[in-house]
């Protein structure tokens, strides 16, 4: 019931948005602020050649860089929680580089690995590898003591505490800092799609922006949307699936 609520909320509040845009083009009734109309059907002509190709390079980097962020990211934040020792060695490096804007360091990431796809990538995994570690060593430290002595006394090693307890203990923390991370790691997506580039969707938004395409360009915006729209979507479906205890 409470799926059927929010599917239909979140339908609800699509049409409402329409409405105020294609209200805005009418009132507006400038070049630069199409109707919803015009902008799906230019969608609708342009997806399959054009944009589904920019789309998929856009996705493509997103998912490698938000694996990269997790690959490193959760056993180093398993290690930081469960042992304090090793979090009296890295915390001192991550305070001093979580804080620092990542955006800032896309110069120095293009002067060292170029305008390909490394530094794209690259930008993303800083942007979510520190929340994830900071999200799992709290969610990790934060298990109590007494939690982990039943399966001592039956003799279980680090890594079966780490299967049995940890990581059903810090999915919903990692799930929460990936979905805060995905909208900057979009946003930066956007920007360094604007450099070295000839295919992603900020590149095709920008270009459009340039050939005063306000169709394509809107085009464009619509598809980004529906990127992190899909994104938070996949991200949701996991946390239902993978933490289901906590319901």
């Amino acid at each position: 019931m409470m799926g059927k609520l929010s599917l239909r909320s979140f339908v609800c509040g699509i049409g409402a948005f329409l409405l105020l845009w294609a209200l805005a083009a009418h009132l507006l009734a400038m070049p630069v602020v199409p109707p919803p109309s015009e902008v799906f059907a230019r969608l609708a002509e342009k997806f399959t050649g054009v944009i589904a190709v920019h789309a998929g390079y856009s996705l493509m980097r997103i998912a490698l860089g938000l694996s990269l962020a997790v690959a490193v990211g959760y056993p180093i934040g398993i290690l930081m929680g469960y042992f304090p020792r090793v979090n009296r060695i890295l915390a001192p490096m991550l305070y001093l580089a979580y804080p620092v804007p990542k955006i800032a360091l896309l110069p120095v990431v293009m002067l060292i690995f170029g305008v390909g796809e490394s530094g794209k990538i690259l930008l993303i995994f800083l942007i979510i590898v520190f929340q994830v570690v900071v999200a799992v060593r709290d969610a990790t430290a934060g298990i109590p003591a007494a939690t982990y002595e039943p399966l001592r006394v039956l003799g279980a090693s680090f890594w079966q505490m780490v299967r049995h307890i940890v990581l059903p203990a810090s999915l919903p923390k990692f799930i929460t800092a990936v979905r805060i991370a995905m909208a900057t790691a979009i946003s930066v997506l956007f920007f360094t799609e604007t450099f070295g580039t000839k295919y992603g969707i900020g590149y095709y938004i920008m270009d459009a922006w340039l050939r005063v395409n306000y169709l394509d360009m809107y085009a464009g915006i619509a598809v980004l949307s529906a990127i992190g729209l899909l994104l938070f979507a996949l991200l949701d479906a996991a946390e239902h699936v993978l933490c289901r205890w906590k319901n």
